[in-house]
């Protein structure tokens, strides 16, 4: 790790020009991403603009029934929070569905939606990688790929994105608020990751030293009806193979609306809206759950090592909706 320079935001205006003024400078938050690939050699930053302390830390209810999330509010704390767990209980699971309690403890609401990739070729400064170093090749298209894209990839990069939160976020339709340079902006969820196209090393929609300063939530009466199911290689402390966060609105037997999106097997957190309005207006069952899924999936280009991720995201989402329409039927 080499030498760098620290410096404690003040407030967000002054923390977006630290950065924005720096090439090499980095936000700091509860660092369990950042601190970890400067260590590898994978992030050099020459400074270090620490904003834990900005007054991002609030959990706040919006008068339509939303809700507003700072920032530097802890994953724990969001996971826990009596209304997330009632009016959202998928965005708890999915919190709780990452990594450690330790590191939930730790980790900020901000800095989950801009961790970057798992795949071990980014990660490992001795192989080419063009989201590392762009420009000298994709090792993992003919490599190690079990873990990567089968949605959206392009032949410069197959890395997907690691987090539970986002996934849930893009199925609630999420909104980011950020700072940038030129003044504060809103960005969908959905449109605040890219995929990787010819510029892998660009992961985001964010300008030059922007910050996330809070995710706003809009009412979603069916929200309370949703959930996120997670398949991974260990029980615990393990990144994805596969993920699904959804909310299903039933209208007797029929899907009224609903709402989904997959993990793990994209560039960003890939909202099935295909899916979504195959299922509008049809019988809730499994036949019906598959077919959507189907037509969803039939976009997917399986690498060599991940063509098993079709059925598990199948089979994720029969599951997730079959569960939430079981459950729907015992409230009503």
């Amino acid at each position: 790790m080499r030498a760098f320079r620290y410096e404690r935001g003040l407030d967000p205006g002054q923390a977006v020009a630290l950065v924005s003024g720096e090439p090499e400078a980095a936000y700091l938050g509860g660092g369990t991403n950042l601190v970890d690939l400067m260590k590898l050699g994978v992030a050099r930053p020459r400074l270090l603009v620490d904003v834990t302390r900005l007054p991002l830390g609030s959990v706040d209810p919006l008068p339509d029934g939303g809700l507003r999330i700072g920032a530097t509010v802890r994953n724990s704390d969001l996971a826990a929070h009596p209304t997330v767990r009632r009016d959202f209980p998928v965005l708890s699971r999915a919190l709780l569905a990452g990594a450690t309690g330790q590191l939930r403890n730790m980790a900020t609401i901000g800095g989950n939606l801009l961790q970057r990739t798992r795949c071990v070729y980014f990660q490992d400064v001795s192989r080419p990688c063009n989201k590392r170093e762009p420009g000298t090749g994709c090792s993992a298209i003919e490599g190690q790929n079990r873990d990567l894209a089968i949605l959206g990839w392009s032949p410069q990069c197959v890395a997907t994105h690691p987090s539970d939160l986002a996934v849930a976020l893009a199925a609630l339709d999420a909104v980011v608020e950020v700072r940038e340079p030129t003044g504060p902006r809103e960005i969908p969820l959905a449109d605040l990751h890219r995929l990787p196209e010819d510029r892998p090393d660009q992961e985001t929609t964010l300008a030059r030293g922007g910050l996330i300063t809070a995710v706003r939530l809009p009412a979603l009466p069916f929200a309370r009806r949703s959930t996120y199911r997670k398949a991974r290689d260990r029980a615990s402390f393990a990144f994805a193979l596969g993920s699904v966060a959804a909310a299903l609105d039933l209208d007797g037997p029929l899907i009224r609306d609903v709402r989904i999106a997959y993990g793990a097997v994209a560039h960003r957190p890939w909202r099935a809206r295909i899916a979504e309005d195959a299922l509008r207006g049809r019988p809730a069952t499994e036949e019906t759950f598959r077919l959507a899924a189907e037509e969803e999936l039939a976009a997917a280009r399986p690498l060599s090592h991940n063509a098993f991720k079709i059925p598990l995201i199948r089979n994720l989402t029969v599951r997730t909706l079959t569960e939430l329409a079981e459950r729907s039927e015992v409230t009503t």
